[in-house]
């Protein structure tokens, strides 16, 4: 059984840990503000770009298709995107990302195809280096600075050379998307060939452009894939500091509930000690 000194030594360090878990979550909460409104500012420029992609894409068919658009008629060939963050301590935020991608990955190879893998931020790649290193192609890291072109364009460069070079035939971007402070949903996104959905088709108005639409898809069609990845990063980090924050308030409660019990612990084994030496004390001069 602990001693007392012990017991008063262990309570301080909980009390030093939730003093910086408790610093932690008002870091998370402040820079969680940020992150949101830079997420939520993305994602009509993102709609937006994708209205246009999908008006231009009506009046294209055929031969004439993009390749960023049309595909390559194949699919057997698959990079997986995975964007989680460079830090941890945020409860299951990296981890629900890596399991999306991992359940990803196994239904791909389970039907025959050929996966190969790039990550965005440490965590992805601590955890799937691991188990996919044959078919890992390399990482690229956050950093402090948020997130922005700088970083997404080398990405979308090195997909871009890949999917030209006759590589890939299909490209999918695995992320968080930011639903509220309490809500992150793992997404997976394909990037190329470029989806289309029927509510960007049919919402936008028709317009006569020029040059003609091929010149300008492609254009657009990659620089649409920088913005879908910047888009997704910028998802990632408030859902990260939002994770972060919770878990971090947690943290911070349960060290509060830790200390209360340790509390107890100590002054009943302090009374106990107190109560021995008294019985000793009367014992002893009940003998003299």
């Amino acid at each position: 059984m602990a001693t007392v000194k012990e017991m008063r030594t262990r309570i301080g360090s909980v009390k030093s840990t939730q003093k910086i878990t408790k610093a932690m979550q008002m870091v998370a909460a402040a820079k969680l503000r940020r992150a949101q409104v830079a997420a939520e500012s993305a994602r009509p420029y993102a709609r937006r770009m994708a209205a246009v992609i999908a008006n231009l894409a009506a009046g294209v068919s055929g031969p004439s298709a993009p390749l960023l658009l049309a595909g390559t008629g194949s699919d057997a060939r698959h990079l997986i995107i995975v964007a989680t963050s460079d830090r941890g301590l945020a409860g299951g935020f990296n981890g629900g990302i890596v399991r999306a991608a991992r359940d990803l990955i196994a239904a791909l190879l389970a039907q025959g195809k050929d996966v190969r893998i790039l990550t965005i931020g440490r965590k992805g790649r601590d955890q799937l280096r691991r188990q996919y290193g044959d078919r890992y192609i390399g990482s690229y890291e956050l950093g402090i600075k948020p997130a922005g072109f700088a970083l997404v364009k080398p990405i979308a460069k090195t997909v871009l050379d890949m999917v030209m070079g006759g590589e890939l035939d299909v490209v999918t971007l695995v992320y968080s998307q930011y639903k509220s402070v309490v809500t992150q949903v793992p997404t997976a996104r394909q990037l190329i060939p470029a989806t289309i959905e029927a509510a960007d088709a049919g919402s936008a108005a028709f317009y006569d452009y020029e040059p003609d639409e091929d010149a300008i898809l492609a254009e657009l069609l990659p620089q649409n894939i920088s913005v879908q990845i910047l888009t997704a990063l910028l998802e990632n980090q408030a859902g990260f500091y939002a994770a972060q924050m919770a878990a971090m308030d947690n943290a911070t409660r349960n060290a509060g509930d830790l200390i209360k019990a340790l509390t107890v612990q100590m002054n009943r084994t302090r009374q106990a000690q107190i109560t021995k030496e008294l019985i000793e004390i009367i014992s002893g001069a009940e003998a003299v």
